[in-house]
């Protein structure tokens, strides 16, 4: 099931240039899955050549069978969700029930999306005496992550396609499997020979050269802000234009008035979805000092029920982290969070009781952080909450800003009106008030280091559109 010999090129299965292949590892098991190629910069290269190729056909087609497509790829991918959830539980480790309801349904939602947006979206406005175009950027390179590896292709795929654009994908060689799923979907749906291409293969082969290729028109990054940077200098070299989703280190704003009992239960769920592997995680907890107390120990004894297991039990909700490095990273964050001052209330850096093998960090909660701390700046990726107390309303929105990233957050009040003042003043580039709900239709994006441009929505679409003024 899980062994891969083949790129996607021109509408076909093919060989890879080289021989050489990537092991992909179960994290639960610490065993080998299988393996998929390791590309090459000439597999890049014919990739961008067909995507080339396939352009002009695909650019021109009407915006009615863009529309269908997609509504057939949505469709391909509902027909395929019970086996994407499992595989991505399998390659990356994320619990059944949330693979679920978020990893494998999230993405229909998506590409169902875009099919919609296409039908009221107008590609061409008056102004004054000019017509404004919208039109596709060209061929688009995406390299994707491990953490969301369905998710985070179609934010890319999906607008892509709906702008009329010619497709390359490089997938994390840490979780590829889903990839080569989806592409079985895009094969079936009746794209165009070319129009969607895949490579695997590791960043700095496959994806450098993706991101340095002179006839890439435009490039959509989601990873770490190191990666990030890179992918932003190979692009420059060519002037590509360039979307970069970087992370974050989102603030949870506990108000004085808010509801601490449900304010601290969906904040620490938020922190821990997903083993914590979640860019735009509510990872710093902010409580005013007459209810802190209050909340520590409630966010102890919430994060205590995360016990760790099987991914692929429906009842685990805390699997293993994607792989030993990432263990071992987050284990040390933790260390220099207790190194620094932080006090521990549940979990830490010892191997959760009972788990004998896999890449397993307990579910901790560190309380009396300080917001200089290391613990409160960097993005751990783990399932660790920092809780961090506050005198007043001011200095919750310093603490809040006090970030590098400015990707998401949370503020909770019984006041909405207060709560969305102080929504409007956190530099974010999403909130949610009082638990509001993810909305796939709103821009995605983040202020700062957490990145460059936005997903989703009529924003997302117009990252892979050019305006073109034709005077009259």
């Amino acid at each position: 099931m899980y062994e891969r010999s083949s790129l996607y090129r021109n509408g076909a299965w093919v060989a890879p240039a080289s021989d050489e292949r990537i092991e992909v590892e179960n994290p639960t098991t610490e065993q080998v899955l299988g393996t998929v190629p390791a590309g090459t910069a000439a597999d890049v290269d014919e990739a961008v050549r067909a995507a080339r190729a396939a352009f002009p056909a695909w650019s021109q087609t009407p915006v009615a069978e863009r529309a269908a497509i997609l509504r057939r790829i949505r469709d391909g991918l509902a027909k395929r969700q019970d086996e994407i959830a499992e595989t991505i539980s399998t390659e990356m480790g994320c619990p059944l029930r949330i693979s679920q309801k978020i990893q494998a349904a999230l993405p229909q939602t998506v590409v169902g999306s875009y099919a919609d947006v296409l039908e009221s979206f107008e590609f061409d406005t008056r102004v004054g005496n000019s017509i404004v175009a919208r039109e596709p950027v060209g061929v688009v390179g995406a390299i994707t992550p491990w953490n969301y590896p369905l998710h985070q292709i179609t934010c890319k795929l999906a607008p892509a396609l709906a702008a009329g654009c010619t497709f390359v994908l490089k997938p994390s060689e840490i979780a590829p499997y889903t990839a080569y799923l989806l592409f079985e979907v895009l094969d079936e749906a009746g794209l165009p020979d070319g129009v969607v291409n895949l490579v695997t293969g590791y960043g700095p082969v496959v994806g450098e050269a993706l991101a340095a290729h002179p006839d890439i028109d435009a490039i959509s990054f989601t990873g770490s802000p190191r990666a990030g940077k890179r992918v932003a200098e190979l692009a420059a070299q060519n002037v590509t234009r360039v979307t970069l989703e970087l992370g974050g280190k989102s603030a949870n704003v506990l108000l004085p008035d808010a509801d601490v009992a449900t304010a601290v239960k969906v904040g620490v769920s938020n922190a821990f979805l997903n083993g914590g592997q979640t860019c735009m995680a509510w990872t710093r907890m902010l409580v005013h000092a007459d209810r802190y107390d209050e909340a520590v120990e409630l966010a102890g004894s919430i994060a205590a029920g995360f016990t760790p297991g099987d991914p692929l039990d429906p009842g685990t909700k805390l699997g293993p982290l994607v792989s030993g490095a990432q263990r071992e990273r987050v284990r040390g964050y933790i260390r220099t969070g207790l190194e620094e001052g932080a006090r521990l209330v549940t979990g830490g850096a010892e191997p959760p009781e009972g788990i004998e093998r896999g890449y397993y960090v307990a579910p901790t909660v560190l309380a009396d952080v300080d917001p200089n701390s290391t613990v409160a700046q960097e993005e751990i990726f783990g399932p660790v909450l920092s809780v961090i107390r506050y005198t007043d309303e001011e200095e919750a929105l310093e603490i809040a800003n006090n970030s590098q990233y400015g990707l998401s957050g949370a503020v909770w009040s019984a006041d909405q009106d207060r709560a969305l003042a102080f929504a409007r003043r956190v530099r974010t580039g999403s909130i949610d008030v009082n638990g509001g709900r993810f909305n796939p239709l709103a821009p995605f994006g983040g202020y700062k280091r957490s990145g460059i441009g936005r997903e989703l929505g009529t924003a997302g679409l117009e990252e892979f559109l050019e305006l073109k003024a034709i005077q009259l």
